[in-house]
């Protein structure tokens, strides 16, 4: 079957930017200099897109912050959910083995229709997909239930265009709690609100996957992310309907929330960062083990059009072995990867100097 890689992204075919110097304003406001050995544009312009890669131009806007408006409606809602995944957790000694695997398998689904599907596929156009395995992953996002995959990858889009700025939907500036959850508890920024609008959703619109699912996603919601969970145990092995309810939708789908808001959270806090000492984001090995794969993110905000979002393949990294198999089964082809040697000289140029010692 045939199945490629696409072109490697390597010095040598941007000979045209090396030595290009470019400036760039660091996080305390020192200006520093350095040697652009990526351009940028050529790989953007590989995927058809720039809005994942970081605008170096953007400025915070002067004066007070906006005061923060709470969205009761979410903080009443999220709690409920988190008290439901306790009693998840008090029920998991009384449920049968069969269940326990379902939600796992659950889990799985869900996430590669996160992490497969809105962002390496959607948010980052980082490899193409067929019908079949955009479809299967939309019916995944649907069963994940962190808003459809338009919204999902518009705000991503802008988190990396913007991040770490007012005009990041989860900036972890604002500290731990508000990169975790809270930014979905409160109003967004205006600057998240008026940047994501400027965004170019054109490849997204022109899908008809990611539209229908966004036309129908409320019900797809109801059906994939909590009926479906609870109905096959009840049905098929006789498992309570409590333990159905609590275990496979409410304590899995609190589990895989949870998964994916540490990438914005922790790794962005917690690691080193071997590619891009000038960065917030971070590896972090634990947040890509419970994310399957999404915690190289020092190596994903420096390569955001990578489809492995890691220099290591499958290490740790359960997505990039999916889409390798779909691939192989000709579901997937045309994977973005940088070149060892690029990767290489990033390090030297603006790494921490971490990658030494690992």
């Amino acid at each position: 079957i045939h199945c490629h890689l696409s072109k490697e992204f390597s010095s040598a075919s941007t000979t045209t930017t090396v030595g290009t110097v470019t400036s760039r304003v660091t996080r305390n406001g020192d200006a520093i200099m350095e040697k652009d050995l990526i351009n940028h544009e050529d790989l953007a312009g590989d995927r058809g897109m720039m809005d994942d890669i970081f605008d170096e131009t953007y400025r915070e806007k002067e004066g007070p912050k906006p005061p923060m408006r709470y969205v009761w409606r979410n903080i009443i809602l999220m709690s409920l959910l988190h008290l439901g995944a306790i009693f998840g957790l008090t029920l998991i000694p009384s449920a049968k083995i069969q269940t326990l695997a379902w939600a796992g398998l659950c889990f799985l689904v869900s996430a590669l229709g996160i992490t497969a599907g809105s962002h390496r596929l959607w948010s980052h156009r980082s490899y193409k997909a067929t019908l079949p395995l955009r479809i299967f992953l939309a019916i995944a996002n649907s069963m994940a239930f962190q808003n459809d995959i338009y919204e999902w990858a518009r705000d991503h889009r802008v988190h990396h265009k913007f991040s770490e700025t007012d005009a990041d939907p989860h900036n972890a500036m604002r500290g731990f709690f508000f990169s975790h959850i809270g930014w979905l508890l409160v109003r967004k920024h205006p600057d998240v609100i008026e940047k994501g609008q400027k965004l170019d959703l054109s490849d997204l619109k022109a899908d008809k996957v990611v539209m229908f699912q966004r036309r129908y996603y409320k019900p797809s919601v109801v059906l994939l992310c909590f009926t479906l969970p609870t109905v096959v145990p009840w049905y098929f092995w006789d498992e309570s309907l409590v333990i159905s309810y609590f275990i496979p939708a409410i304590l899995r789908y609190t589990v895989g929330l949870n998964a994916t808001w540490l990438v914005n959270s922790a790794a962005h806090m917690f690691g080193n960062r071997p590619y891009d000492q000038h960065i917030n984001p971070r590896e972090n090995p634990l947040v890509s083990l419970g994310a399957i794969g999404e915690g190289f993110h020092n190596y994903h905000h420096t390569f955001p059009y990578d489809y492995s979002t890691s220099e290591f393949g499958w290490r740790f990294n359960l997505t990039t072995a999916f889409i390798d198999l779909m691939c192989l089964l000709g579901l997937a082809s045309d994977r973005k990867k940088v070149s060892k040697e690029v990767i290489l000289a990033r390090k030297m140029r603006t790494g921490d100097g971490s990658h030494k010692s690992g």
